[in-house]
């Protein structure tokens, strides 16, 4: 099993005080973004997840997680993950599949995953602080994933000249999943229905839905922690690398250092109140084709 019993219940004690909604404000609100202000997702890291509810656009951050983002190109081009059961889902927490048994039990043939809970960060990074988005330290954005690390002043005091980061488990977030040894994790993973802080440090965050989180919130759901009996299930899942030019998606999202981004960080700092955590503030994204 891929998520224990005992680190499900753990997670799922928090959920009621973390978990975030997704927030429905619009930067074009304020003003309306210059094309300089999106970015085009790399087709090889966007994972397109078609499911018996929607497709579900992942964005893999391998910036974060280059193992973890590998082992998931390559199981989703081989076809892998077509028609595996999302076995577990539980409502206000997550989803998990990417198990061939559909019982947790199960992997892929390929070797265990060395894990990748942090990761150094560079100024090649291009994180885009969220100030106030955490009650202590640094928090912000590497391309849609938010993160927690030190500040860049550090960097100039570090042998490689990066400082520690670490995924934040947000709603919308796509984690591994992994037995209760750290580098157990193998082909099954999960996505984040809300916000649990539990997780952050514990498994390896690798990516955050851009599109599709509707579709995750209608997957049947099952009991706590328990398998489901006759689950949704992923139709087809391919990089959007991988698919045939005329079917692929295009996704450009409001670039986190923009100041159009800005302004949207703004609408949801408002809104949320004295809440506010960087958790609260969902890519902005446009989808075209496939």
């Amino acid at each position: 099993m891929k998520i224990t019993p005992l680190v499900l219940a753990a997670a799922l004690s928090v959920l009621a005080p973390v978990a975030s909604a997704q927030s429905a404000a619009s930067p074009a609100a304020a003003a309306a973004p210059a094309a300089s202000d999106w970015r085009t997702i790399a087709p090889q890291n966007l994972l397109v997840i078609d499911t018996s509810k929607g497709r579900i656009l992942v964005e893999m951050e391998p910036r974060a997680a280059p193992l973890h983002v590998e082992r998931l190109t390559t199981l989703a081009n081989q076809g892998f993950y077509d028609g595996l059961k999302f076995h577990r889902v539980v409502t206000g927490f997550m989803a998990q599949t990417g198990d061939p048994q559909g019982t947790g039990q199960g992997g892929s043939d390929l070797p265990d995953l060395a894990p990748e809970f942090g990761f150094r960060r560079g100024r090649d990074a291009q994180f885009a602080p969220v100030q106030g988005g955490a009650p202590n330290g640094i928090v912000g954005l590497v391309g849609s994933l938010p993160v927690a690390t030190q500040p860049d002043a550090q960097m100039m005091v570090t042998a490689d000249f990066k400082v520690d980061a670490v995924g934040l488990f947000c709603t919308g977030v796509a984690g591994m999943a992994r037995a209760g040894a750290p580098n157990s994790a193998n082909s099954q993973f999960y996505l984040m229905m809300a916000t649990n802080p539990v997780l952050n440090g514990q498994y390896t965050p690798w990516g955050r839905i851009v599109s599709g989180l509707e579709v995750l919130s209608a997957l049947k759901a099952g009991p706590d922690g328990g398998v489901i009996v006759d689950p949704d299930t992923m139709t087809h899942v391919r990089t959007a690398s991988a698919m045939p030019e005329g079917e692929r998606p295009t996704v450009r999202v409001l670039d986190a250092r923009s100041a159009a981004f800005a302004a949207h960080v703004e609408q949801v700092r408002a809104a949320s109140g004295a809440q506010f955590s960087v958790c609260d503030v969902q890519p902005v994204a446009e989808v075209s084709g496939g």
